[in-house]
């Protein structure tokens, strides 16, 4: 009975701590897209051109990557807990370089603290998910964590756009709820996530993570890498450039519904996550990408300029983003070795990473020469043929030997052999 009682404990702290983890997650994710509706007002305020504005939000995705790397060893080092610590210092940091700043430098320095703060996070968190969610669980840790990401991308734009539209200081106080949430935060890890103790530390260096591909997973991963970066690049030019094409039309002045337009594709994402969990990992993907070059190509077509045909496009640039980006994981994840996962792990999410950022860089650079509206009518058609490419290499990476095994079923096994260990 005492045993029984002693295990009942030890579920109860270990679903504590994910419930944390989780919130953290979002917490930090909301942060780093709480400007995006925002940056037109930016814009206006300092006076920068549309190179600025798209440099602005790339330079998340480019500092989160290599952070990925550089921080994903250390919570084995030296625990979860401070990592994560870590991880909501430099995100105050970032929304405090928001909320004072008086020149683009400033904004400039507050997107690298969210971008150091989620990827600091990113290793840490979804260790720990992953360590107390089972494949038995109602929501097993992978699928937990993606949707913590999506949620969080999704409710950053949302509420700073209904805060900018009904409550004073749209410039200050979105940042000023974040801080307080994340003191929130702050308090419950400590409360929540217990400290490593020496015995559970990995006893090696500290080292950057150096990710190595086994030439059997390779083209899986090419194809798996080239979905999640089309998933992720689609979900880029919504939330970088859609704030600026909104601003064109008669509907530009109206933070909350560019917050909410945002805000859908990643409500449809989190949506198509959860139904696309039944689904094999490659139909998943298949499903998303059509989704997406449908989404290019209402985007393309309209150029942002026609309400009804931009609220459609969110639809299914986030059922898209949401079955091809959780497709593309779990295949991945399906056919990693145990002892290679975070390696292969964080490879993959870099890719994620810089397929967020990479349109933006694009689109920023093609407006020296054609205007804004131009420039992202032509990514999307460039992106519809990526999207045909990929779509094409799912069958052909689907009908090899290895894809036959259901991926769910394969990553269960593996979860119960690390268990087993």
């Amino acid at each position: 009975m005492a045993d029984q009682q002693v295990v009942s404990e030890r579920a109860v702290r270990a679903e504590r701590a994910v419930r944390t983890t989780v919130l953290l997650v979002v917490v930090l994710t909301a942060g780093a897209y709480l400007p995006s509706p925002l940056y037109p007002d930016y814009q206006r305020l300092f006076g920068y051109d549309d190179l600025v504005m798209t440099l602005l939000f790339a330079t998340f995705a480019l500092v989160s990557g290599p952070a990925l790397l550089l921080c994903g060893p250390a919570a084995d080092l030296v625990g979860d807990r401070p990592v994560l610590r870590l991880s909501v210092l430099l995100a105050a940091a970032g929304s405090c370089c928001f909320l004072f700043a008086d020149s683009p430098f400033w904004l400039f320095t507050g997107r690298v603290g969210h971008a150091l703060a989620l990827g600091a996070a990113t290793g840490a968190a979804q260790a720990l998910i992953a360590r107390h969610r089972g494949p038995t669980a109602r929501v097993a840790g992978p699928l937990l964590a993606g949707l913590a990401f999506a949620a969080g991308t999704a409710l950053g734009p949302v509420a700073s756009g209904v805060l900018a539209e009904y409550v004073p200081g749209m410039l200050t106080t979105p940042y000023v709820l974040h801080l307080a949430l994340l003191g929130w935060v702050w308090h419950r890890l400590r409360r929540t996530v217990p400290a490593t103790t020496g015995a559970e530390r990995v006893r090696q260096r500290w080292r950057p993570t150096r990710p190595h591909i086994p030439p059997a997973l390779r083209a899986l991963f090419l194809v798996a890498g080239l979905t999640g970066f089309l998933a992720w690049a689609v979900v880029g030019i919504y939330l970088a450039l859609l704030p600026a094409l909104l601003e064109q039309t008669p509907h530009g002045d109206h933070p909350a519904l560019t917050g909410g337009v945002l805000g859908s594709v990643l409500v449809w994402s989190l949506l198509a996550q959860l139904a696309g969990a039944r689904r094999t990992a490659y139909a998943a993907q298949r499903y998303g990408l059509a989704a997406l070059a449908g989404s290019l190509v209402l985007l393309a077509s309209t150029g942002a300029a026609s309400l009804p045909a931009t609220l459609g496009s969110t639809v299914l640039a986030g059922l898209g983003h949401g079955l091809a980006y959780s497709g593309a994981a779990r295949a991945v994840d399906a056919r990693t070795p145990p002892g290679q996962r975070a390696g292969i792990g964080a490879a993959l999410y870099l890719l994620f990473y810089w397929g967020s950022g990479a349109p933006a860089v694009a689109v920023g650079l093609a407006t020296a020469w054609m205007p804004l509206t131009a420039a992202v009518t032509w990514l999307s058609w460039a992106g519809v043929a990526l999207t045909a490419l990929a779509l094409t290499a799912t069958f052909l990476v689907g009908a090899l030997p290895h894809a036959a095994a259901h991926p769910t079923a394969a990553s269960d096994i593996d979860h119960q052999i690390l268990q087993r260990r």
